[in-house]
């Protein structure tokens, strides 16, 4: 395609509209660098493509309100629950989605109340911290969806021995602009996370991460984008797993027991790149009896499944197997997904109701000696979500229209004025 051979179908390079097309259902699971024989991986190919594809031009909209996500996340941190009850809103949610190009059948996911980075700032690291530092990297996920994720971290790696550092700063890894094809700006993105990581990495500080996308591109992504880049190498070599924290790097740390059947499903990224053999190490270790699904991608896929004109691939792929089974599950069974999209797709479709936990939160029931209650399922006790009132919802609407109704009769007077000063002028 690139070289322009003669007898090539391609004769557009990469402005080809006929490979945008083909690959505008690639997932981007990265399943084929792992599953396909000749590793071949079609979600950095797609990148890369689109990279290239929209230099220099207008990008679609959902480039922009999910590729940028990371950025909005930030914004949205500092008035959650409004931002919460607008996006939830009936009335609003529907031209909301339709504007930033997500699919009309989905929910927009709540904010939480206050991020990990400032719960954790207020509240500081407990414990001895014996074994010594280790980052607990808060991805925009963690930091801004779901910090109970990475609360329960805490306290699993403090109950470990570890001494928890967290980073202040408004880091990210890229992945939202990496899936976008927006290269360049995941560079810079991702340049400033290693300056900021850099006093750690050359301390050979290890750097937890919970979210596998977010984990895979640090373990393989930003090599591809900084070849030769010392640090960038520290970055691949020191970035583990929660699970490979505490089987590898925590000697003589014995887990909690949990005598609970868990369905797992493995988020694509984690299967590609990191692996889940030290996961099912942990749990065989806890009494966990663990049972992977085989399901291949959940479906949602980062913004592939939100994008509009995707819900029905999204679901089809949940629906032939992931779906299926969580239907059929035990009541007292827990569901394992460590992924925010996972968890996200398994809330959101046809899953009987249920809801993803993640490692963490299983390690951290396990420690407080398992707190389901009976005849509640395990997520019930083991998590809390975000959850916006329709009194929010209602108090956050009449917000919204003292707003408008202020800045109309704003511009109004401003247009009155500029009318009388031009002495009434047209």
């Amino acid at each position: 395609m690139l070289q322009g051979h003669a007898d090539s179908p391609i004769e557009d390079g990469w402005r080809s509209t006929a490979v945008l097309e083909s690959l505008d259902l690639c997932l981007s699971c990265k399943g084929c660098k792992k599953d396909c024989p000749v590793n071949v991986d079609m979600a950095t190919y797609k990148a890369e493509f689109l990279s290239h594809h929209y230099a220099g031009r207008l990008r679609p909209m959902a480039h922009y309100s999910m590729g940028w996500l990371p950025l909005w996340a930030q914004l949205a941190s500092r008035l959650p629950r409004v931002v919460n009850a607008l996006s939830q809103a009936p009335v609003l949610a529907g031209p909301g989605k339709a504007l930033a190009a997500i699919a009309p059948e989905r929910q927009i996911p709540q904010f939480a109340t206050q991020t990990f980075q400032s719960w954790y700032k207020a509240r500081g690291p407990h414990g001895a911290g014996s074994r010594g530092d280790i980052v607990l990297w808060p991805d925009t996920f963690s930091n801004s969806f779901h910090p109970h994720v990475a609360q329960a971290a805490v306290e699993v790696l403090e109950d470990a021995g570890w001494r928890v550092v967290v980073p202040q700063d408004p880091v990210c890894c890229g992945l939202t602009w990496i899936s976008t094809g927006q290269l360049d700006i995941a560079k810079k993105v991702l340049r400033r996370t290693v300056q900021v990581l850099s006093p750690y990495l050359q301390a050979g500080t290890l750097i937890l991460g919970l979210e596998p996308s977010c984990t895979a591109v640090f373990r393989s992504d930003a090599e591809e984008l900084f070849l030769s880049d010392p640090d960038v190498q520290r970055l691949r070599q020191q970035t583990v797993t929660l699970a490979e924290v505490l089987t590898q790097h925590t000697e003589g740390w014995q887990p909690p027991p949990l005598a609970r059947r868990a369905l797992i499903q493995t988020h694509c990224h984690q299967h590609a790149v990191m692996g889940f053999s030290a996961d099912l190490s942990l749990m065989k270790a806890m009494g966990v009896d663990a049972q992977v699904l085989d399901s291949g991608c959940c479906g949602l896929a980062g913004n592939f499944g939100f994008e509009k004109g995707h819900y029905d691939v999204s679901e089809a792929c949940g629906e032939r197997a992931l779906f299926p089974a969580l239907r059929a599950a035990d009541d007292d069974d827990v569901v394992l997904a460590d992924g925010f999209s996972c968890r996200t797709q398994i809330e959101q479709g046809e899953a009987g109701g249920r809801q993803g936990i993640h490692l963490a939160e299983l390690l951290a029931a396990a420690l407080h000696g398992d707190p389901a209650m009976p005849g509640r399922r395990p997520e019930e006790s083991y998590s809390v979500r975000p959850h916006t009132s329709r009194s929010a919802s209602s108090l956050a609407l009449a917000v919204l229209g003292v707003a408008l109704a202020s800045g109309l009769a704003g511009a109004t007077a401003m247009a009155a004025r500029l009318h009388r000063r031009s002495g009434g002028r047209r």
